[in-house]
Order: structure tokens, then sequence, then C-alpha cells
């Protein structure tokens, strides 16, 4: 009997969903496991094989706990709010909900035919309103609540309202705006209606307020700075602008020392952790005033505008022992007192630049050092102990939304600062000795303090904690704690998102009852923003309003809303009393296992633990973080296939003024395509001239001549010559058509494209046509995106799940490459003939040898500790040594074969079901408990002894493991062979390296 697997992986996919074989229980005697993906957003394109790289990973694990007697929760759902799907919305008018439903079923047939063991029963989409009622009733409870600093949690607004009633806000130590003013009880029960609501709206944790944002006119939309790049939209390239709007937005900042702190108690990478610890940003220094000092030429004439210029400007430095290196001050392009600082000559230079800063995202402001730019606004600060005028610049390396937005700027020793004072020609004032100021400023914290006037001669050290005193006693600022982790924007200005359960009643904003969720998504006419700006839920009927009469917010939640707590519903997905039943969070706990992309480690990552530990201070949960291990999965990268195409021009041949001179050349848009093979374009590309770049150069020149005759008898009313451009460029050809050793099937390529049906090619001299190659993100614009519906319709699933952990390290980045893949499948067919030798089933229920067990047993233990160290690449090869000893041994003993298909079930599970059940199981192999390892069987009887004489090997001895050092020593001495090589003398020294080797001095 062949090894059939599109018969037995369908058999068993079908077999798994009948009987709901991977069904999680709630509760129970048997210890919990949680194992989670990252939930997929469904794409049009479906899944390529880089996709099911950490699915594949997880559900080994799921498996192999369920082999160890856990009871394992291992769902998947679908993340299915997104922008694609509403741009396709935009461009066709078809809902995104049908485009979305249509894209999970390709995802769920895919994901099925792999033979993930996922609870479908469990199964979660964002964009279901049984969903997102929760998700809903989650923002209403962050409305409802402000962050106590004194107790550092959350708590109800109800209880800052109580204290407002009693004692107004002065004994208040809240996480909220600065620009609070204080007020007493009496002010508080005096205020009104709108005036409370304004107040408590700067101490809710979800809250509505003015934040710059990335705003991308095009998409009409707020972004979310990891869907910026470059200053462009990452969907459409579409450019970004920083922009000041009313936005809905989260208090993350007032949890920003929680999240530090919680990093410490968790398993995951470093890396990770790092780039979290950066985000946060927790820095420890000094707000400094500095005086602005009014010009008559200031640009505003309005008594408002002076009021303003007579305002401090606010720092925070982490470096107040650099004081007196102060040169110049840079605020942020956003700084509120730009326009009320720029005097009139530099108002056209300033509304320039803060024109062009706008149309970068922070992160890219925060990553491009090599980028400087800046202007001076023309006004000047005091030194507050100097006294001396400084200027003020605006630079766009100063966010606004970091510290106060400016900052005091020691080009000596910061090497931004410095940077930007080389650039414009500003003083650098050396105040720490230790550097080369010539060639780069002195960033370390230690040295001698210099120029600094009551500082001098002070330590680094001593002379911030003196720096830090005078401030305070001259009341010029204060200690101060800072983090660069910024509240997050909330609002998205689209469509197919979560919508936010708030309408507005007299320009106050209220939640909805709990009883009136979900707030569904009402029927637009189009998803485009209205013609007055508004986003598209202003397009709504007039009928959808809060009781037919107020208006609904019309900005939606997030992306990562929906993903921010979808752990929790895995564990109640069907309840519609509650997000999750306590009893069932409780005992499911955190997610033991949690498997995702790096990508997400300043986004999803961070939103989640924050929203974890909102629901822990309000009592609804019992974990303060989400996940215990998170391992981020590296990517499969495609293998591109490059063709390389010849750039030619026309170029006259006719004397000038002569009468062809005057004549239209040959068209250049019918010039067809010319491809060279990889060995001419490299000919070609070599640096130095050579023979065979010459050479090159010859053949593209002599086809361009056949090419121009052909115009010529098509244009004999034109004139001209193609002329080699010294040009050829490199395009990504559909990897499809591409085989083995990179051969392009040139006639299917022709087809390919229409542009490419009159395609010349200059082949190698076989006749054959090579391809480049380059790795580069699987893509559908790359063309090298291969599927896993190709591969498991070619080789099988199990054959996919084992290739591609046998790619390389989970965590590591890999090109697919289809060339190892036969091996694979090879190897699951030799796995067959174990069982079906000779054609037909044939198991053996013979005892087996100890030659056989120590296989077995050596396995086992490789394979346990492969997978309890997530080390799945080396499992893959410790299971082909395993089938090839045994192949070798003709082992087709049961008390083998049972306990290695168990060993493989998580790895390859069709086939294991498969021979698992021709052994006679009625049950699935996955209640199987996976098989101990016995040491006593990896212990070697017997040990090979090579016995050498000065240091030279003479012949070798068999002897009993079980034999001490001087037994050994005693019967090699007794040994004829030993006496023959002696030849009656006497050693000198005999070594014993017990279990290794005997050396004899003679």
């Amino acid at each position: 009997m062949e090894y059939n697997f599109k018969e037995i992986e369908s058999n068993w996919q079908a077999y798994w969903a009948k009987h709901k074989t991977f069904a999680a229980k709630d509760g129970g005697d048997k210890p919990k496991y949680y194992v989670l993906d990252m939930f997929p957003y469904p794409s049009g394109a479906g899944l390529h094989v880089g996709h099911p790289l950490g699915y594949i990973a997880s559900d080994i694990v799921a498996r192999y706990k369920r082999h160890k007697g856990f009871n394992v929760l291992h769902p998947m759902g679908y993340d299915s709010f997104g922008l694609p799907a509403e741009q396709y919305a935009i461009q066709t008018g078809q809902h995104p909900k049908i485009t979305t439903e249509n894209n999970i079923a390709v995802y769920r047939r895919q994901l099925d035919k792999i033979g993930f063991s996922f609870d479908w029963d469990r199964e979660v989409r964002t964009s279901n309103p049984e969903y997102y009622k929760w998700t809903q009733w989650i923002f209403i409870q962050l409305f409802n609540s402000w962050y106590n600093k004194s107790s550092d949690k959350a708590e109800t607004i109800s209880t800052l309202i109580s204290e407002f009633e009693t004692n107004g806000n002065s004994k208040v130590n809240a996480a909220c705006e600065e620009s609070v003013q204080s007020f007493t009880a009496a002010q508080w029960k005096a205020f009104t209606e709108k005036e409370q609501s304004d107040i408590l709206m700067a101490y809710r944790i979800a809250y509505l307020g003015e934040a710059y944002v990335n705003w991308c006119p095009q998409l009409g939309t707020v972004l979310a700075n990891d869907e910026v790049k470059d200053g462009v939209s990452e969907r459409g390239g579409y450019p970004v602008e920083r922009k000041l709007m009313k936005q809905w937005s989260m208090r993350i900042n007032a949890y920003a020392q929680r999240l530090l702190d919680g990093l410490d108690t968790l398993d995951w990478t470093d890396s990770l952790k790092e780039a979290q610890r950066n985000w946060i940003g927790k820095s420890e220094g000094t707000s400094l005033r500095f005086k602005v000092i009014r010009h008559p030429e200031l640009v505003s004439g309005s008594q408002e505008m002076l009021k303003q210029v007579q305002h401090d400007i606010e720092v925070f430095t982490t470096r107040p022992d650099t004081i007196f290196g102060v040169s110049f001050l840079t605020i942020a392009p956003e700084h509120e007192l730009v326009e009320s600082l720029t005097t009139a000559e530099n108002k056209a230079a300033v509304e320039a630049y803060v024109t062009q800063a706008k149309n970068r995202s922070e992160r890219e402001r925060q990553a491009d050092v090599t980028k400087i730019t800046g202007v001076f606004t023309g006004s000047y600060v005091e030194h507050p102990f100097t006294g001396k005028q400084i200027p003020v610049w605006i630079g766009d390396y100063v966010l606004a939304g970091y510290g106060t937005g400016a900052v005091m700027a020691v080009p000596a020793h910061d090497s931004r600062d410095y940077s930007f004072a080389k650039h414009f020609g500003l003083p650098i004032i050396e105040v720490v000795k230790g550097g080369d100021l010539e060639k780069e400023s002195y960033d370390a914290k230690e040295g001698i303090l210099i120029n600094s006037d009551f500082l001098n001669g002070l330590q680094v050290k001593d002379a911030m904690k003196l720096a830090m005193q005078e401030i305070e006693i001259q009341r010029l600022g204060k200690k101060k704690l800072n983090f660069r982790l910024r509240d997050a924007v909330f609002g998205r200005q689209r469509y197919w998102g979560e919508p936010i359960p708030v309408y507005y009643k007299n320009d106050i904003p209220y939640v909805l009852a709990e009883n009136e969720l979900p707030l569904v998504l009402p029927e637009v006419d189009k998803y485009l923003p209205t013609e007055d700006g508004e986003p598209p839920l202003a397009r709504a009927s007039s009928s959808w309003k809060y009781k037919g009469e107020f208006d609904y917010e019309h900005s939606t939640m997030p992306g990562w809303a929906g993903s921010s707590w979808y752990f929790l519903r895995y564990m109640d997905p069907h309840n519609g009393s509650v997000f999750a039943d306590k009893k069932l969070t409780d005992y499911w706990q955190q997610v033991d296992l949690y498997i995702g992309g790096s990508e997400h480690a300043t986004g999803h990552l961070l939103y989640v633990r924050f929203w974890t530990k909102f629901l822990k201070d309000l009592g609804y949960i019992d974990i303060d973080e989400p996940a215990k291990k998170l391992i981020n999965q590296g990517m499969i990268q495609g293998l591109s296939s490059k063709a390389f195409r010849v750039s030619f021009g026309v170029s006259h041949t006719s004397i000038a003024d002569s009468p062809d001179s005057k004549k239209e050349l040959l068209p250049v848009k019918e010039i067809p395509p010319v491809f060279v093979s990889k060995s001419l374009f490299d000919s070609f590309n070599k640096e130095e001239w050579t023979a065979d770049r010459q050479m090159a150069i010859d053949k593209i020149s002599e086809i361009g001549n056949i090419i121009t005759k052909q115009l010529q008898a098509l244009h004999p009313d034109k004139v001209g010559k193609l002329s080699f451009n010294e040009s050829i460029f490199q395009i990504n050809v559909d990897v499809n058509l591409v085989s083995k050793g990179n051969i392009l099937n040139v006639e299917s390529f022709k087809n390919w494209r229409e542009e490419y049906k009159s395609a010349h090619f200059l082949l190698e001299e076989n006749g054959d046509y090579i391809c480049g190659t380059e790795v580069e993100k699987m893509s559908k614009s790359k063309y090298n995106v291969v599927t896993p519906d190709d591969i498991a319709e070619k080789f099988g699933s199990d054959t996919l799940r084992l290739y591609e952990m046998f790619l390389g390290p989970l965590e590591q980045s890999k090109p697919w490459n289809t060339n190892g893949i036969t091996g694979v499948h090879g190897f699951l067919k030799k796995l067959w003939k174990l069982f079906y030798g000779t054609g037909t089933f044939a198991v053996s229920d013979d005892e087996p040898t100890k030659g056989e067990l120590k296989t077995l047993h050596k396995t086992i233990k490789k394979i346990t500790e492969d997978i309890e160290r997530f080390s799945f690449n080396t499992s893959i090869s410790n299971f082909m040594i395993c089938v090839n000893e045994l192949t070798d041994a003709k082992c087709n003993k049961r008390a083998v074969l049972e306990p290695l298909l168990i060993c493989l079930s998580p790895y390859a599970p069709h086939i294991a079901e498969e021979l698992w059940k021709q052994l006679g199981h009625a049950e699935s192999i996955s209640t199987a408990p996976f098989p101990d390892f016995n040491e006593a069987y990896l212990v070697d009887d017997s040990v090979n002894y090579p016995v050498s004489f000065n240091g030279k090997v003479k012949f070798t001895l068999e002897l009993a493991a079980t034999l001490t050092a001087p037994e050994v020593e005693a019967i090699v001495m007794a040994n004829e062979q030993t006496s023959k090589f002696l030849d009656g003398k006497q050693p000198k020294k005999v070594i014993v390296v017990h279990k290794k080797i005997v050396n004899m001095v003679v």
C-alpha cells in the first residue's frame, strides 16, 4: 500500500472536525495550558507559506502538551476590522463585511488543510457585533475610570466625583492633564454640567482631547505610528502630515511605570522587552523655565499673543549639570508658542519649515539622525543663571509629545544638539572635561565640570545633585519623572471599525448604557469622508441618532482595540452577559505560550498589556500580564526570480542639417523588450573593463541592430538607430515560471504578459535563460508568493509542516527554498515503509533488540528536549536519523513504532493518526500519553578502548562498560597483544581515561 497523503489528510481533517477532537474543557483535574497565536487579519491574498510558520510551531506545542496530560486551549480567530477591506469598499462599493467574510472563508479552508488542532468552537471575529459589544463595553469602563497615583491603579470615576464634592481637587493625586486648575468643593458644585464634564475629561482614562496625529488627507483618516513609513501611509503610499485634532485617546502614560516593571516578570525575548523599554522611555531629570525676551518686531500685535510671549518656555532635561553649556533652545515644529515667537522677518521661513515638518512622522524624525533641518524664530530667552540671551530655534528632532516639546540644547554634550549646532554654526560650549569636541560631542555622564560657575570642579554625579537643588531653591523648576510613552490616539476617521459608544447632548459626550450595546455600524451610501471632511459614519441616515435625537460619535476605534482583549474572549466566547465569566478567566489565567511577529512590539503587545492591567485594577480579572512566555517567529522570505532587461534608446545617424536629420525618430515605445541571461548580465556588470564585458556589450549592440532593421522596415519614413543606454535593470519574474537551476521557461514568460510576447532573449551557450535570485519579502508585487495550498497539493500538509520547521530556528528569518522539500517528503515515505515494507501492513509483536530500544529512547529524549526548548528544526533531523537506523535494522516492532508515532504526532499528525489506526487503536493518537525515555537504554553495555603505545594506537579492546579504571588497566596489561607490543619492556606509565582510551608510555 502506497503512502496516499491526499486521502489520508482529507480523512483525518474530516474526522477531527466531526469529533471535535481538540475542543478544550473548562476546568477539570488536568493542568491547563493556553497556547495562542496572534490572530491574522484576513487579507484578500490568503495565506502564503510564510504565514503558517508560527501556527505550526504553536500547534506542535499544543499537541505535545495534550500528550503530556494537559488540558490545552488552542483557539483561533480573525482580527477582521482593517483598512484594506475599507479601501476595497471605496474602490468597488462592496461592503467591507462581504469582503471580510469571503476572505475568512479562504483562510479557514487553508488553515484546515494544514491540519491545525484549533478549537474552532471558540472562534472570534473582531468585526462581529457579538464580539465588539464587549470592546465597546471595555471602552465605557475606561471612560468611567481615572488613575489614582496614590493607590497606583485605576478607579471608577464615581470615587473622583465624590472627592470633588467633598474636598475639591486639592488632595487628588491623579494622572491627568497638566492644565487642570485647582478648585474647591463649593466651586465644583457651582460649575455647570458642561464645566464639570470638561474637568472630568481631563482625568478620564479614555478621554476626548486635542492631540497631534498622523493625518492622511487621501485616506481621510488618522494613522497609527506603525501605519506610517517614511512620511507616507504604509497602505497606498500617500503623504502623511502631523495635525492637531480633537481625538479620543487612551491615557496609557498613566501605566508607564507598571508597564516597565511588568517586563521583568515576563519570559519574553530580551530584544522585544528592550524595544518596549525604549518606547516607554523613562527618564529622571528636572523641569527648567527659560524666560522669553520680548521683541517689538514679533509678528503678533494682539494682546493675547503678547501674553503668550510673556510665558516662560519650559524644558525637561536629564542633565541639569550641563546648564551652563546651553547655547540655544530648540522647540518642536508643533509647539504652541511657534507662532507667537516668530518675528516678522522669519515668518515665511518658519511657516515653510513647519509645513515641511508636518510631512514627517515622529518615528521617522526620531530614526533619521543624519537629516538635519531647522529654522530660527528670531526670538531669544534669558539664561536662568547667567542672564545671557539664547536664541530659540525650531527643529524637527524635538517632538511635541515628549517632555515639554522644547529642549535646552547643549551641543558639547548631546550628539543631536552637536550635529544641529555644527550644521547651523551655533556656539559649542564645553562644560564637562573628557572629549574631543572637534570630532564629536562628549555625551558620557562622567568627568569634571568646567565653565560652570558654582559647579566647577565637581564630578558629573555631584554636579547633577547640586544643580537640581539650586534650580528648586531659585524656583526655576523641579525634579521630574518623564516618559517618552505618549497617550494612545484612539479615534479613527474610518468606516470599518468598532463604533465608539458615545453620543453628544449639548456638546457633552455621554456613553451608552450596557443594555444599549452593541452600537452597530450603520449602513452608508459611500465609505468616504463627507464633503465637509466628516468621517464616513456621518453619511449614515438621519435616523442613526441616539434616541432619534442626539448625534453619535462619528469616528471608529483603531485596529488594536479588538486585539487588546481577545485572549480573554477565547475563554468564554459565547457569553452574552459578560465579556468572560470570572470563573473561566481564573481557570485559564495567562496565556502560557504566545507566538507572533516582533513587529507588534510597540503596538499590540503594549496595548494588550495596558488593557490587561486596567481590567485587573477594576477587579474583572486576576492577572496583571496577558502572556507568560512570548516567542517572535522569524519571517519566511521569498526567493525572488529576476530577469535582466536591457535599456535601449533611439539616436540619429544622419548628418546635422541633412534632410534625414529633420525626420521623426523611430518610436521608442515600439522597441520590443530585450532580456539577457545571467552570465551576460554578470559580465556587463563588472566594474573593471574586461573582454567579457566588451563581449556582452557587443552582443547587446548586435541585437539592437537587428531590432533597428525590423523597426525601419515597419516605419520607412522614420530614421534612427537603437542605442544601448549602458543600463540593464532587473525585473521580478513569477517564480512559477522558473524551474530548478533558475531556468526560465521562455515561452511561458512570453505569454505571461502581453508586452513580452515579442521579447528577444540573449541566452546561455546551452540555450537556457538563467534568472538571478534575491531574497525579499514574500508578496504578490514581487511575484514570489508560494501558497501552502500548492505545497500541500504536491507533497501533503505533513510535509509542509515538517519542512517549515526544518528550514531553521523558529526565531530566525530564512528564505523559502523548495530544493530540500523532496527530502522531507522522502522521510515520510520511508517512515511509511516501516509499517508497509512488504506492500501490506506488517507490524511485529516481537521484543525489540537493545539497539532498537537505544534508537527509540535516544529519539524520545531528543524530541522531548527539542519541544521543551522550542528547537523544532533539530527535531526533524532527529526523526530522520531514527527512521534511517530503524530501516537499517529492518525494525517493524510495535513496541518501537508506537512510541515513535506519538513523538511524531505533533509534527506530522495526519500520517501519525493513520498509522496509529492501522495499529488497531480506536481513539485518536492525540489522546495517547507521550512516552518517557528510559536512561537505562541509552547506556552502552560495552566500550571500545583504543590501546596506544607512546600515543600511537595499536589495537582496540571491547570491554564491559561497568569496569572501573583499575580493572580496565589490569585486563589490558594481561592481554597478549599488549605483551607483543611491549616486547618484554615494562611501561613507565599506564594512563586510563575511563570509557575513552588507554595509553602506555614506554
